[in-house]
């Protein structure tokens, strides 16, 4: 079983990755990538203060105990793992962009946007559809630009989403 799903992962990750070879996905996937670098989430706080100044503060102390939870939990699991990049075990595999670092489970771009995406759903649930497809699409892209398996994907969202709910549950 345990061979089937590392088949499985290495051959949707080959699948996803020959989308580098296309211009048009190749941008675009660079382009949801880097919405997941980190100033977007600074924006969309400053959004909030700006038009929720209720909501702000809540929104702001679940987000920052949220990201407090995932960040440590996200070092450990990398040291912890120690997975080489897909583009370092698969012989003919590239990644097109230079990653934050060695090893790829799990996925820190897929746990912030997951950690993200449950919060501001949580807020603002008429946006629940919108900012989880943005989720996902981060996670695909890191697949698509070779620095990432797809169970890396599944760790990230997974490790996200449990630090948004953990810290949901202490302040709420």
């Amino acid at each position: 079983m345990i061979n089937g799903l590392l088949h499985l992962d290495t051959s949707t990750y080959l699948w996803l990755s020959r989308l580098q070879h296309q211009s048009t996905a190749l941008h675009l996937n660079r382009w949801i990538s880097r919405s997941g670098d980190g100033p977007l989430y600074v924006a969309i706080a400053a959004l909030i203060y700006v038009t929720e100044p209720i909501n702000y503060l809540l929104f702001i102390k679940v987000g920052l105990l949220a990201f407090l939870i995932e960040l440590p939990c996200f070092v450990f699991l990398k040291a912890a793992i120690r997975r080489d990049r897909p583009f370092v075990q698969l012989p003919g595999s590239v990644s097109v962009i230079q990653p934050s670092d060695k090893f790829s489970m799990p996925s820190g771009h897929t746990a912030a946007a997951f950690l993200m995406a449950g919060l501001i759903s949580y807020f603002y649930v008429e946006y629940v559809f919108l900012v989880y497809l943005w989720a996902m699409a981060i996670g695909t892209s890191r697949v698509v630009l070779g620095v990432h398996y797809p169970s890396d994907i599944l760790a990230g969202a997974l490790l996200g989403s449990s630090a948004f709910l953990l810290s949901l549950a202490i302040l709420i």
